[in-house]
């Protein structure tokens, strides 16, 4: 059993000890006799010697209820898991480069935002058995979700990935170093970071070779993606309420995504369209696996009511006794 406020208990003894003193403190009913013969004549009686029972209950009643009110309740479904999988961060460009409409779904044109975040989407929903974090970056970097298994959660979190959220710009390295934080503690065999960029490092302090050197000292794989159309690639613009394109020059750095990629055993690939990510994502299908253990909880069954109901029935057994067996004169 457990208790969803535990400290309402703490202040059981200090209740018994205020009731006790309290208790002491009052004074006797008495009836003045002529003489104390007469009174010792008599001998204890049954009455006599159970007199104290309404004050026990009581107190028993008040602790009852405290312990009511601490919430008291029991796991009615624990479970268990034990399955292979790995650890992955995926690291998403959110820079307003990506807001190029070079991609398409369903013969829809597309932004390159929208495209990984579909895409990334149906990865996270294959992965049952991996612990999958999530971080966005532009000119800078932060968790969107840290490492789960809760891919529904994951997946609310990708959802509010959005252009604007930070100062534009594309900062890998401090991107690395974000993800680096969130694996390097982990205990799984396979530490992997999938970072996806359609540019070059232009923001933040940290060069992104030196953050891969650091991944690649805690020994955590990063593969890295390029992503859009090659050369020009058309970007929306909007005169006078209508949508236009204007044709501008990609800038992605192949050279040091490869090279970020070499230095920690892992593979550059580059995605031009929806299919090319889907197949650059099922890469992580061949990745070694590792043994990891998630507890769960489910269902808690309540048992405040029944301290309750208990804690009730001693306070009405008090009143019915000191109204009948235990009634005395003032």
């Amino acid at each position: 059993m457990i208790f969803k406020n535990f400290i309402f208990l703490l202040s059981i003894p200090f209740v018994l000890a205020l009731i006790y003193v309290f208790k002491k403190d009052q004074r006797p009913s008495r009836i003045i006799f002529p003489s104390s013969s007469i009174i010792t004549q008599l001998g204890a009686t049954q009455r006599t010697r159970f007199r104290d029972i309404p004050h026990y209950l009581r107190a028993a009643a008040i602790v009852l209820f405290i312990v009511a009110l601490s919430g008291p309740r029991l796991v009615s479904k624990e479970t268990i898991h034990k399955q292979k999988g790995i650890d992955i961060v995926l690291v998403v460009d959110a820079s307003g480069s990506m807001a190029a409409e070079d991609f398409n779904i369903g013969n829809k044109r597309v932004n390159r935002l929208d495209a990984v975040k579909n895409v990334v989407e149906s990865f996270v929903k294959e992965r049952t058995s991996d612990r999958i974090g999530l971080v966005a970056f532009a000119g800078l970097a932060y968790t969107v979700c840290p490492l789960t298994t809760d891919n529904l959660w994951l997946q609310k979190n990708l959802e509010r990935i959005e252009f604007g959220l930070m100062e534009d710009g594309t900062a890998i390295g401090s991107a690395i170093v974000s993800a680096l934080s969130r694996l390097k503690a982990s205990d799984a065999k396979s530490k992997v970071m999938i970072l996806l960029t359609d540019g070059m490092n232009n923001a933040g302090k940290i060069d992104p070779i030196d953050a891969a050197r650091a991944a690649e000292a805690f020994g955590i794989k990063i593969y890295t993606i390029g992503a859009g159309t090659k050369g020009y690639a058309p970007f929306p613009q909007y005169v006078f309420g209508r949508k236009v394109y204007t044709q501008i020059l990609s800038d992605l750095d192949e050279e040091s995504l490869k090279k970020i990629a070499d230095i920690t055993g892992g593979l550059y690939f580059r995605a031009t369209d929806i299919e090319s990510l889907h197949d650059v994502y099922d890469q992580i299908d061949k990745l070694e696996k590792v043994e990891i253990e998630e507890f769960g909880y489910f269902e808690y069954e309540e048992l405040f009511v029944w301290f309750l109901i208990a804690g009730m029935v001693l306070l009405a057994a008090e009143v019915i006794l000191l109204n009948t067996l235990f009634f005395k004169l003032p």
